[in-house]
């Protein structure tokens, strides 16, 4: 059996790799993949918190997290996609026309 604490070092290994791909990368669609790599470092220390106070409090929020990251996928690809088809590139830097 694993213990609990190799689960907590492997969340907080992909969310520190999620947030250097936002700071770092320039193309949109690995910021928003990178997003969703920090949301599922989230996902896992709710399941292993869960399961240290041995209750299914941290699986529920998991289910709300993922119903909102699957919804955050929707519109942002739709965004993207839009983008794209207006700008004819995903770079974060050809989009600075966009400031209002």
């Amino acid at each position: 059996m694993i213990p609990v604490t190799y689960y907590i070092i492997f969340s907080a290994v992909l969310f520190s790799l999620g947030t250097l791909g936002v700071l770092i990368r320039r193309n949109s669609l690995v910021i928003f993949m990178s997003i969703e790599l920090m949301l599922n470092a989230a996902n896992l220390s709710f399941v292993a918190f869960s399961r240290i106070h041995e209750s299914f409090s941290g699986q529920i929020f998991v289910f709300f997290i993922m119903a909102v990251a699957a919804a955050e996928v929707a519109v942002g690809l739709a965004l993207i996609v839009t983008i794209y088809r207006s700008r004819h590139t995903i770079d974060i830097d050809g989009m600075s026309s966009l400031k209002g």
